[in-house]
């Protein structure tokens, strides 16, 4: 889908449209239980079906007797029917997750969890273009453990009038690095800028909003759920942010020109 947002440059802004990757809660059931819910792009779903049903060593493609693709308001069913003795087997062995990078909203159990109410944000901050392209520029010098592996998310707390960060977090997944810095700051960071090196979905705007935090600029783009959300959370969502530019999405009226 198409979302309006504001180019910011260092001299100019600019009105405008980009692209952005949609993103949905798909459950997973077999037999009528859910076995996982995923935050995923609904585009190629039998194939999610199969491989994830593979990986996972709940069935190969050829013991999947019937898949239906359900939609639901609030995200889309893979309702799957296995060959004789599977789903009983399944029944044993429901999935424990423990996290894996990358997974999102991994392992709630019905669509209607995924998507929880957003905690709404009251902030009266306002930030100047030159602060956000500070912070940019000083994210690299706080994140020695990416330096040396170059396989790590930072996320990063800039407070109002500051000249620097005063906590940056890594992490191998980007939603543990924002969540350190949530423990870091005992959940307040409504006085700054949350800044991330990696892309913004919901769960990334979902763990800021209960940290108060009214403004996170990310290097890479939002997903639409991710910009619906920021908006109904009141957060100003900035994103593709470089050393000369960045994009705002929502709550522009933050953000000094």
């Amino acid at each position: 889908m198409m979302a309006p947002r504001l180019a910011v440059h260092r001299m100019s802004a600019a009105e405008g449209t980009r692209a952005v990757a949609e993103e949905t809660p798909v459950a997973f059931t077999y037999g009528r239980a859910t076995y996982a819910v995923m935050m995923a792009t609904p585009r190629d779903l039998q194939d999610f079906a199969a491989g994830f049903s593979f990986t996972e060593g709940i069935a190969r493609p050829d013991e999947i007797a019937e898949l239906e693709i359900v939609e639901h308001p609030k995200g889309i069913e893979l309702r799957m029917s296995l060959i004789d003795g599977r789903d009983a087997a399944l029944q044993g062995r429901r999935r424990k997750l423990a996290g894996p990078v990358g997974c999102g909203l991994c392992g709630v159990e019905s669509l209607d969890a995924a998507i929880v109410p957003v905690r709404r944000v009251v902030s009266d901050i306002r930030v100047g273009r030159d602060a956000i392209f500070a912070g940019l520029a000083r994210m690299p010098a706080h994140q020695a453990l990416n330096a040396e592996t170059r396989a790590v998310h930072g996320a990063g707390f800039w407070p109002a009038g500051a000249d620097d960060f005063s906590h940056v977090r890594e992490d191998v997944g980007r939603h543990n690095a924002l969540d350190k810095l949530v423990g870091a700051l005992a959940g307040q960071g409504r006085g700054g800028i949350v800044f991330l090196t990696s892309r913004v979905s919901i769960e990334m705007v979902q763990k800021s909003a209960a940290m108060d935090a009214a403004v996170i600029v990310a290097v890479s783009a939002p997903t639409a759920l991710a910009i619906a959300t920021a908006e109904d959370a009141g957060i100003t969502l900035a994103a593709v942010a470089r050393d000369d530019s960045f994009e705002v999405f929502t709550r522009k009226e933050r953000i000094l020109l």
